[in-house]
């Protein structure tokens, strides 16, 4: 499956954003205005105006939305919520090379709002999956006391967490001891 520059780069901001949702001791990653514009600025996300507590309640909307889709049982379902994400955006889709990056599709539209940029941009990246049936990359981490989204970019679709020298080596070290502790005691 090829993926593009702005492609991955949506992918990335969508797997970061699901990410900065709380849960269970992990605090809210968004819990103002400045976190978000941080979060834009360490995501380039461009054309984005002054931001608000309302761009800020919107994003936690979608992010919810998106975090959706990762969960979804199969591809139907998947597609279903990314065409209600899509749609509610009012995707424009228009070419644009800025920033030094060659031709490229923007799908929300100028002057959008923070949300519906994200959700035009980052819902159509998760749509690319869909439609070439790959959408079972869109993955939560299996570590028991993790469940952060990630996108499975390995060749043979085997990536199990969202970060292997975490999670990973982790749950390996845990599983290492026990099978050393059974053998010995």
């Amino acid at each position: 499956m090829l993926i593009t520059h702005d492609t991955r780069c949506a992918l990335d901001t969508v797997v970061d954003l699901v990410n900065t949702a709380p849960e269970d001791e992990t605090p809210e990653a968004l819990p103002d205005v400045a976190a978000l514009e941080e979060f834009v600025r360490g995501h380039n996300v461009s054309d984005i105006g002054t931001l608000s507590e309302f761009d800020l309640a919107a994003v936690r909307k979608i992010r919810g939305r998106f975090a959706s889709i990762f969960a979804a049982p199969d591809a139907r379902a998947a597609a279903g919520l990314i065409n209600e994400l899509v749609a509610a955006a009012g995707t424009t889709p228009r070419l644009t090379d800025h920033d030094g990056y060659d031709w490229h599709v923007h799908y929300f539209a100028p002057g959008a709002s923070l949300s519906d940029h994200l959700a035009a941009d980052c819902g159509m990246a998760l749509a690319f999956f869909v439609v070439a049936g790959e959408e079972e990359r869109l993955r939560r981490c299996e570590a028991p006391d993790c469940r952060r989204a990630f996108v499975d970019l390995s060749r043979n679709r085997s990536r199990r967490y969202c970060d292997s020298r975490t999670c990973g080596n982790r749950l390996h070290v845990a599983a290492y001891r026990a099978r050393r502790k059974e053998a010995t005691g």
